[in-house]
């Protein structure tokens, strides 16, 4: 399944709900840092590893759960905004690539503007 197979799905889902009236600008950004949040939830007082996730099935199935509410609604907003998920996300990549270069952010987790 491509991502635009997957975005159709999403936006099929919302017109057959009606859903499209609730679906502004605001609403979806408000949502996309709501499912942050619960993402965040759950991992809140610990910190786990990668393979602890991993190994952990209840943990990493409500991680996933949560960042598929980040990525769907992520999703719709790119769709009615008309804007290409790949090609905004490549262009973010360049951006970053010249705002942290290897020589001065490898190894730092220092905002580009403190390097």
């Amino acid at each position: 399944m491509s991502i635009e197979d997957v975005i159709e799905e999403i936006n099929r889902f919302a017109s057959e709900r009606d859903w499209d009236q609730f679906h502004t600008p605001k609403n979806l950004a408000a949502s996309i840092s709501i499912e942050s949040g619960e993402l965040m939830e759950t991992l809140q007082w610990e910190s786990p590893t990668f393979e602890e996730v991993s190994n952990d099935s209840d943990k990493r199935k409500m991680i996933e759960e949560e960042l598929a509410d980040v990525i769907i609604y992520s999703l719709r907003f790119c769709s009615l905004l008309g804007s290409d998920p790949i090609e905004i996300m490549r262009a973010k990549m360049e951006k970053n690539s010249d705002k942290y270069p290897v020589s001065k952010s490898k190894g730092s987790a220092k905002k580009y503007s403190d390097l």
